[in-house]
Formats: structure tokens, C-alpha cells, sequence
């Protein structure tokens, strides 16, 4: 008997997110555009902008992200890695308050302001709660990744989309990943909406692929590790709160959280 944890919730084998950054007012657009096509997405804001000339408004945050999921991009937007370890903690923990605060919530992702950290970085965020955080660095793949602090992306929405999504859509393992991240005023400041429209009319609707945000991602990925095999796999403990499949001999079976599941 063959068992992989290679599936995602209902059997799906494959899985959808995306990342966009700031908090411009295009996002409402593009959470438009998400909506009409079923695409989720996370959002990372900078609650120290919100109201400014180009950027959402505080009051809006519930309603327009709602369905998605908000996370941090820090207060004001610093290179983190340049920055004392005391603004560090105000950067990310006034800007966790400020959105957990609007959304009802607590805030646990996050994505690296310019795409730069270090270490010392990473090991800041683990003491705040912080469970993940993207980078910019595109993977060109579909995977998902060993430390989620360092979150690689497939891909940036310039670096040809379509194309992944049709490379994504023709692996036959499952337990494939597309992750796309971007920032909404790039389609307005390029002219180029038709970009992002064109892959969620291809990308939504597909009953074989899981939409969902980047925290969604996190936590199943995360009760998928968590799962206790018996010696001989015969059986699997489900200790999180979480329902997770797994891949027995090719067949989708579900392990219902806090009980054991015979698979074979």
C-alpha cells in the first residue's frame, strides 16, 4: 500500500493562491475580478498608509477583503533587514493590531516589504506570531515550501501566467502549487488588466483545483505534516482541528480531525 499526502481538501490535487501587496485602491478592482471567477487571495497591507493618495481607506478593509484573507506587509514599508529590533517589532506588531482590529481576526502572514530579510529577520517574525512570509523570489514551479518564512512564489503576474497555469494544469502528480503575487496599480500603471482577467477566467472554475488563501495554504499544509502513521500505514492520527486527505494506492481518503482513520 502506497501513501502520499498529496492531495488537498476534498481530494483536490491541485491548489491556487495569490499574494498582492500595499493596499492600493486597485485592489478593488482586482478583488472584483477574483470574486467574479472564484480566485482567492491574500492580501498584505501597510495600515500606516491607509487613506493616503492612492491607498484604501480603514473604513473599507472588512468589506473589500472580505472572502480573502489580510496580512501584514508591516506599518510604513521598511527594508527590515536595515532596520533596530525594536521598530522591527513596532513595524510588524502595530501593523498586526491595526489589522486584526478592522478584520475580527487574528493576523499570522505576512510578506517581505521590497522582498528583502535576513535571518535575523526570520527569527524576529517566528517570536510574533508571524507563521509565514512571501518573498519575491519566483520558483518557476509548483511546490510548496520547507520553511514558511520564506515563502518562494511560482511566479510574479508579468512572468507570462497563462503559461504556468498551463504547465500547472498538465503535471500529472498532484499536490501541485501555483502561487502568483503581484501589486494591483502594476495593471493599472501598465494599462494591462486584461493580463490578470484572462488567467482568472482560465483559472476559475476548475473542479480538480483548491482556491485559497495564502493562510489556508499554511494550515492544511501544516496539519498534512502534523499526521501520525501507524508502522505498518495502516492507520493515520489526525491531532489538528482540520480534515486532511491523503493519497492511499492513487484512491482520495479524508482524515477526520482528532481521530484515527484506517486507510487500508
Amino acid at each position: 500500500m502506497r501513501v502520499q499526502a498529496n492531495l488537498y481538501p476534498q481530494g483536490k490535487t491541485r491548489a491556487l493562491t495569490m499574494s498582492y501587496d500595499d493596499g492600493r485602491t486597485h485592489d478593488r478592482r482586482l478583488i472584483e475580478i477574483f470574486n467574479k471567477h472564484g480566485i482567492k487571495g491574500t492580501f498584505h497591507l501597510n495600515s500606516g498608509k491607509f487613506g493616503r493618495d492612492g491607498y484604501v481607506t480603514a473604513d473599507e478593509v472588512a468589506s473589500l477583503y472580505a472572502g480573502h484573507e489580510v496580512s501584514v506587509h508591516t506599518l510604513t514599508h521598511p527594508f527590515l533587514e536595515l532596520t533596530s529590533t525594536e521598530e522591527l517589532i513596532y513595524e510588524v506588531m502595530e501593523d498586526r493590531r491595526n489589522l486584526e482590529a478592522l478584520v475580527g481576526y487574528p493576523v499570522r502572514g505576512m510578506s517581505y516589504p521590497f522582498g528583502t530579510y535576513n535571518q535575523k529577520v526570520i527569527d524576529q517574525l517566528r517570536a510574533l506570531g508571524i507563521v509565514y512570509s512571501r518573498t519575491t523570489k519566483a520558483t518557476n514551479g509548483y511546490i510548496t515550501p520547507d520553511d514558511f518564512l520564506t515563502w518562494h512564489p511560482t511566479c510574479h503576474h508579468k512572468h507570462d501566467i497563462m503559461a504556468k497555469l498551463d504547465g500547472f494544469r498538465k503535471r500529472r502528480w498532484p499536490g501541485q502549487l501555483l502561487y502568483i503575487w503581484g501589486h494591483s496599480y502594476e495593471f493599472a500603471d501598465n494599462d494591462n488588466w486584461e493580463i490578470i482577467e484572462e488567467f482568472c477566467a482560465a483559472a476559475g472554475g476548475d473542479e480538480k483545483t483548491w482556491y485559497a488563501t495564502n493562510i489556508e495554504i499554511y494550515d492544511y499544509v501544516m496539519a498534512q505534516r502534523a499526521l501520525v502513521l501507524s508502522a505498518d500505514r495502516t492507520m493515520a492520527y489526525n491531532p489538528s482541528a482540520i480534515s486532511v486527505w491523503l493519497g492511499v494506492d492513487d484512491q482520495p481518503v479524508e482524515c477526520k480531525p482528532g481521530v484515527v482513520t484506517k486507510l487500508g
